[in-house]
């Protein structure tokens, strides 16, 4: 059986897809693109597919991943390209390798997110991710199927900066773009509730809602600060089995 590793994306309108269309629309370009998929045993048998932290509704996303298992070995590239073909714009299948290390959900520790305040003067995003810095702990509010629940958004935080919108987009009104590095806790802490933290610590209210998105996802490095990519040591792993099929080959006698 071949494991597959996959980034795809979530952009423009396609930001607005929850993440059971997205499973139906991979479902079905599983079957146009007529992927050998492996399946589960049982009275329903469904195709072996494994999601891992999808990002919430709403939220565009260049950095999500899946794992497929298959019946008959593929070149990983040429799948991607069937599968891509077969998704809809906005929903791309950028990235493909085989799985060659153990653990890929393990390897998604932390996000990189880019929040976009349409409306908001960069000067008064700055004081207030100030004074979200410096706080010890800002406690936010968000509703579950269980009613209310309260906890920290500050702890989860690695980073969480300004930045000056890009020149391709129009200046004809105030907009802050920040950058939020999170680490992945229980509870989850979501660009949303960091959004509340602001609110509660600075009293910063967009006028309209923020556009988000995930940049990266993957292992946090502790010493650099860096969220690392998660399918590099799989990649790794093909090189080196790439370099030694090459040697044992040289040194075959003729």
């Amino acid at each position: 059986m071949q494991r597959i590793r996959l980034r795809y994306t979530k952009r423009g309108r396609l930001r607005f897809t929850s993440h059971r269309d997205f499973q139906r629309a991979f479902e079905r370009a599983l079957r146009r693109a007529e992927v050998p998929m492996a399946y589960s045993a049982g009275f329903t048998p469904h195709p072996k597919v494994s999601y891992a932290n999808a990002a919430p509704t709403g939220t565009g996303s260049e950095a999500e991943y899946l794992e497929i298992a298959l019946t008959q070995a593929r070149d990983p590239q040429k799948l991607r390209e069937l599968l891509d073909e077969s998704m809809p714009d906005g929903l791309d299948i950028v990235e493909a390798v085989e799985a060659r290390t153990s653990g890929l959900a393990d390897r998604l520790t932390a996000s990189v997110w880019e929040l976009r305040l349409d409306g908001v003067d960069p000067a008064d995003a700055e004081r207030a991710v100030a004074a979200f810095d410096t706080a010890d702990t800002v406690e936010v509010q968000r509703r579950t199927k269980n009613g209310v629940r309260t906890f920290d958004a500050r702890s989860a935080v690695v980073r969480l900066e300004t930045h000056l919108p890009q020149a391709d987009r129009p200046i004809d009104q105030p907009c802050a773009i920040l950058r939020l590095v999170v680490r992945h806790v229980t509870p989850a802490v979501r660009p949303d509730d960091v959004l509340s933290g602001l609110r509660a610590v600075a009293d910063l209210a967009p006028p309209v809602p923020a556009a988000v998105t995930r940049l990266a996802q993957g292992l946090f490095d502790e010493e650099t600060g860096a969220v690392t990519d998660p399918l590099a040591p799989d990649r790794e792993a093909a090189g080196a089995s790439s370099t030694a099929d090459a040697t044992a080959a040289a040194k075959a006698p003729a």
